[in-house]
């Protein structure tokens, strides 16, 4: 594989990854504790969107050589991810009288009930949606790219999540009010602000785009009761490098974790590949060490700046 293709693979990874981040953060800034059900709300929305296009699958003309039963279905996961969130939160966390730790891991517990549900209703196995495989773009190929329709479907989809969660932040009286409660919620309460009302739509948000970022990582990889789980840890990843509670630095800190994931392989042959150094030099390494070199790579950041890329912005 060429280092271009593996760029490309990145931009894929990558997209899923922001999508998560984004999710995860903007809960964190406003509920204060980390959801560690984040991954398995991915995972919900995965096998939601699963079950949605067995049924409208054959609906429509194809977009981007997806049929238009997919997106349909897509929608249908990020909804019930989302219903989903807000009900755990209404049921489990709202009622609890303890503190962000506490919250923490009352999360863990409701990472594993999700997961179980998910098991009991589907098994222990992999699953992927029906939707057969497309040749690469015969455009790329003189590049050295191997990149499907599908591929460019899952970057575009998250192009235009993350443009419209930008215009709402910015330009809506929603977007406002979130900001507000994120940056003092105290204030944003003595001001006139409905904050349970706004932390409502956070887990509506946040839980939305992660059921999508579930669906994207089923299309590109396959659907298992762990898809979520096994990449929330790079996920984490994404948040802290880009800066804790920052919606924009979950989107930086996305990009580059998914991208240093992907071109891990590289690094045996970085001699072939850089001119100035040596032919035989590399780093023996394989794809497997991919979550550890982000990781090291993340501490090496924070070790220069310690408050991440976007520092202390709050949204």
């Amino acid at each position: 594989m060429s280092v271009l293709e593996y760029l490309a693979n990145g931009l894929v990874f990558s997209s899923i990854i922001v999508l998560s981040s984004i999710g995860l953060s903007l809960v964190y800034s406003i509920a204060n504790f980390a959801n560690f059900a984040h991954g398995d709300t991915m995972t919900v929305g995965a096998y939601t969107a699963l079950v949605t296009f067995g049924f409208v699958g054959s609906l429509g003309a194809e977009v981007l050589g997806l049929p238009l039963g997919f997106f349909l279905a897509l929608v249908v996961g990020v909804a019930v991810a989302a219903a989903v969130a807000v009900l755990t939160h209404k049921i489990v966390y709202e009622p609890l009288d303890v503190g962000s730790i506490g919250l923490l891991i009352t999360s863990i517990g409701v990472a594993f009930v999700y997961r179980a549900i998910v098991q009991l209703g589907f098994g222990t196995g992999f699953l992927e949606f029906q939707i057969p495989l497309l040749r690469p773009i015969d455009a790329l190929l003189p590049f050295g790219i191997r990149m499907t329709l599908h591929d460019v479907a899952i970057v575009a989809s998250a192009v235009v999540l993350v443009a419209g969660l930008h215009a709402l932040l910015q330009y809506t009286d929603l977007g406002r009010k979130m900001r507000a409660t994120a940056d003092n919620p105290s204030l944003a309460r003595v001001s006139g602000i409905r904050t349970d009302r706004i932390e409502i739509w956070t887990w509506v948000i946040g839980a939305g785009l992660a059921g999508a970022g579930g669906v994207f990582l089923g299309l590109y990889s396959n659907i298992s009761p762990r898809m979520g789980f096994n990449i929330l840890l790079v996920v984490f990843a994404a948040v802290i490098l880009g800066g804790i509670g920052s919606v924009y630095g979950a989107m930086a800190g996305g990009f580059l974790i998914g991208m240093i994931n992907q071109l891990t392989p590289i690094l045996p042959r970085l001699g072939q590949e850089i001119p100035f150094l040596p032919e035989r030099f590399g780093i023996p390494i394989g794809i497997e060490y991919a979550n550890a070199i982000a990781f090291l790579i993340m501490v090496a950041v924070l070790l220069v700046r310690p408050s991440g890329i976007a520092g202390e912005e709050a949204v």
